[in-house]
């Protein structure tokens, strides 16, 4: 706790104990099953206040306080597509809700039974029995794996045959290969490949009208593409089943170095020549002097280029040499840490650890007292300047009425921004918020900030989400996003595989 005041200036005196599972009160599960599927289904405290919430900061608060207003009534764990089928047709007869589930780890409520009195009741299907690489093709570098395979299992049954998909989101560990194509999940690549759109070849589903299963090709002009429709459909067309994704050879080469830059102006305007350059740099994060500072990356005062390249083919020294060029004639200097850096103790190695720990943090910090959350989106690259500065403008003064601190000096909120992905028309800004919570009111605190900012992204030509997903949470922002005809083709599409609407309701569309 002293470390936490000390570096932050703010935080509770005293530490929050949450709340036992014991002590949670829920309401009896208002269906059962019929008895040819009642070995499918759970019904303990466990399994539905498990199954009650994602991974967000509105989650882990009302998690930590014991407040599950919306569990579900039975968690269903299929162990193939039949009983996923038999599953979904007895929720379709009933008019249940049924909520897909991979790992659990959507922050935006994608996989909260959020339905009111819409529905009778709702079932989470929870996929993790599916969790095999089924098939490898290796003269097509293709892989054919289940949906509920999460990261660390995917790779390790890939690693056998000296392969990866290399799609590492920050939610690796627990995350699965269904939930990253339903959420067009972000992943390890900040240019080139940056989403699992990049690496699908092609899907399977399971829908209430039917089975869904795309043809697999490297590449296709027929029509409007079935895996396109599937990839960010988060659950309301049909529950995800399997993919072939597309592998490659495990790196063999990689380096990394750290790049200061003295302001995030002068670091953007390099992150733009490097990626209209061609070189597609693995790793092309830059940090803001905040988030520098807050990750013990950079030197201080100084905004920080995360750079990398990686190969399973040939050295990376000499696209390396030349995106350092590019960095210098935009004033920066580089680090002088060791060149090649698997686990380096420099600033590169600094934030990778940082990275990797945030997830870890969020319980601790509402036990200390302590707002964090982000939010995430993307610009091109002629606006980013004047939209960045609205977005920061807009979120301090919306950060500092919430959290009723001064917006500078001792102990004000912490907001920083750093960029995740860079594509040759622009970035996709990622912006973290810290500040003292207000204990029993952090929900409404943080939904004040958060509707604040979606407002400004919104109204500034920015999208609502770059890989966060849509979710119950970004449902206004994403409304006035899409077209007007395209929330009524949606609304068709659903219709056709789920005439009784009970996939996942409220998400992307009205029940």
């Amino acid at each position: 706790m002293p470390g936490v005041r000390e570096q932050l200036g703010f935080g509770a005196t005293e530490v929050e104990e949450p709340v036992p599972l014991e002590a949670i009160e829920l309401p009896p599960p208002r269906v059962e099953p019929p008895p040819s599927l009642t070995h499918l289904f759970r019904s303990d405290p466990y399994e539905r206040v498990s199954h009650a919430l994602g991974r967000g900061y509105r989650d882990v608060v009302r998690g930590f306080r014991g407040q599950i207003q919306d569990p579900p009534d039975l968690v269903a764990h299929p162990g193939d597509e039949r009983e996923i089928e038999a599953v979904l047709a007895w929720c379709a007869e009933e008019r249940i809700a049924a909520i897909p589930y991979g790992g659990g780890t959507s922050v935006v409520g994608g996989v909260e039974p959020r339905i009111g009195d819409a529905y009778p009741g709702a079932v989470t299907i929870d996929l993790c029995r599916l969790d095999r690489v089924l098939e490898v093709d290796e003269v097509s570098r293709a892989a054919r794996i289940q949906a509920g395979a999460r990261g660390p299992a995917l790779e390790d049954q890939l690693r056998e045959q000296g392969l990866t998909l290399r799609h590492f989101p920050q939610s690796f560990e627990f995350s699965t290969l269904g939930g990253w194509i339903a959420t067009r999940a972000g992943g390890h690549f900040a240019t080139l490949h940056t989403h699992i759109d990049d690496l699908v070849e092609s899907v399977r589903a399971i829908t209430p009208g039917g089975l869904w299963e795309s043809r697999r090709l490297p590449g296709s002009g027929a029509g409007p593409s079935p895996d396109r429709l599937l990839l960010g459909s988060e659950g309301i067309l049909g529950v995800i089943t399997e993919a072939w994704v597309r592998v490659r050879e495990r790196p063999r080469w990689k380096l990394s170095r750290g790049v200061a830059f003295e302001s995030f102006a002068s670091g953007a305007e390099a992150v733009r020549e490097l990626a209209q350059s061609g070189l597609n740099p693995s790793n092309c994060r830059l940090l803001d002097p905040a988030e520098s500072e807050l990750t013990h990356a950079g030197p201080p005062g100084k905004a920080l280029l995360v750079l990398g390249f990686e190969s399973a083919h040939h050295p990376v020294e000499e696209p390396m040499r030349i995106a350092l060029e590019v960095a210098r004639d935009h004033g920066a200097q580089v680090d002088q840490g060791p060149r090649s850096k698997p686990d380096g103790e420099d600033a590169v190695g600094a934030w990778r650890h940082a990275f990797l720990a945030a997830p870890y943090l969020r319980d601790t910090l509402v036990a200390l007292g302590v707002l964090s959350d982000t939010f995430e989106t993307a610009i091109t690259w002629e606006r980013f300047p004047e939209f960045h500065a609205g977005v920061m403008e807009t979120a301090g003064a919306a950060i500092a009425e919430a959290c009723g601190a001064p917006p500078d000096g001792p102990g004000s909120p912490r907001l920083s921004c750093r960029f995740t992905h860079v594509y040759p028309d622009g970035p996709a800004p990622y912006y973290t918020v810290l500040c003292p919570a207000r204990r029993g009111g952090e929900v409404e605190q943080w939904d004040e900030v958060k509707a604040a900012v979606s407002e400004r992204v919104i109204d500034a030509g920015g999208t609502i989400t770059h890989h966060h997903a849509v979710g119950r949470d970004h449902r206004p922002w994403y409304d006035r996003q899409r077209p007007g005809p395209f929330a009524e083709a949606l609304r068709a599409a659903k219709r056709a595989v789920d005439p009784e609407g009970v996939l996942n309701p409220g998400v992307l569309l009205d029940p």
